[in-house]
């Protein structure tokens, strides 16, 4: 099976590499960064510390998206939604682990599901999308007026969005067990004098620092009791077996856009 890196130098990039490159039955189909990009030319093997293998980074994503057979992605999402019509064009498997789409984002690789397979998640481990199907289940069971959802996440310093996709992934999970859309009852931000909690919200708090992989916490606070369901990433690779595991997955699957739910064969899991 032939698979390509889109975004291959950055901290995900290369874990993908070191993972395809580790995978029995997998080839490495070549590796892309932007025009100008420092690590322009470099081998993508010596790339991620292993040996030489003799294909250098290159900036054209349409040539490595027609010589792959799935090319998996966690880059910027302007790029992601670009790559996205590039694989629909030429029916080539895409995994996205991309984060921070904006909704006009989000419609484009939905349109181009139409005609690709694509797998989009917020997170790849399994332990993250246990978490989900947990976080859904408890919110069904417990009454928002008895019982307050609040997300707390915490990443490495250099991350750019927030909160993190899994932060709001986990949002959506919560919000679809007490059937209401996140979207009306999220509360992304806090700062002064903001007055009494409002029942049925669903909290959001982010931290940055350091070079934390990834942690997450959910929490149901109620009266006299709170109930706290936690992930603790410490290792990327985590997320990288599972773009694997996720392409090896998508390869000869119609058109559609599936999530990690899917690939594990979980139920009320989400995307």
């Amino acid at each position: 099976m032939r698979i390509g890196v889109l975004g291959c130098a950055g901290r995900m990039g290369r874990a993908v590499i070191g993972e395809v490159l580790a995978s029995a039955g997998c080839t490495l189909a070549g590796g892309v960064e932007p025009a100008g990009h420092p690590a322009q030319g470099h081998d993508l093997g010596a790339l991620v510390g292993a040996e030489a293998v003799g294909m250098a980074v290159r900036a054209d994503a349409e040539a490595l998206i027609a010589a792959a057979d799935v090319v998996i992605e966690f880059s910027a999402p302007e790029a992601t939604a670009a790559h996205a019509a590039l694989a629909a064009a030429r029916g080539t498997g895409h995994v996205i682990g991309t984060t921070g789409l904006s909704e006009a984002q989000e419609q484009a690789i939905r349109d181009a599901a139409a005609r690709t397979a694509i797998i989009r998640a917020a997170n790849m481990s399994l332990g993250v999308n246990l978490l989900l199907g947990l976080t859904e289940r408890v919110a069904r069971a417990l009454a928002p007026d008895a019982f307050d959802i609040e997300i707390l996440e915490m990443h490495h310093k250099h991350k750019v969005d927030a909160p993190s996709g899994t932060a709001l992934a986990l949002g959506e999970a919560a919000a679809r067990g007490r059937g209401v859309r996140l979207a009306e009852t999220a509360d992304r931000g806090r700062d002064g004098l903001t007055g009494a909690r409002k029942e049925g919200a669903i909290g959001f708090a982010a931290l940055r620092g350091g070079d934390v992989v990834g942690d997450h916490v959910v929490v149901f606070a109620g009266a006299g009791e709170r109930i706290e369901l936690a992930h603790r990433a410490t290792d990327r690779r985590i997320y990288a077996r599972g773009a694997v595991t996720a392409a090896r997955w998508l390869q000869g699957r119609p058109p559609g856009l599936y999530g990690m739910a899917d690939v594990l064969g979980l139920t009320g899991a989400g995307p």
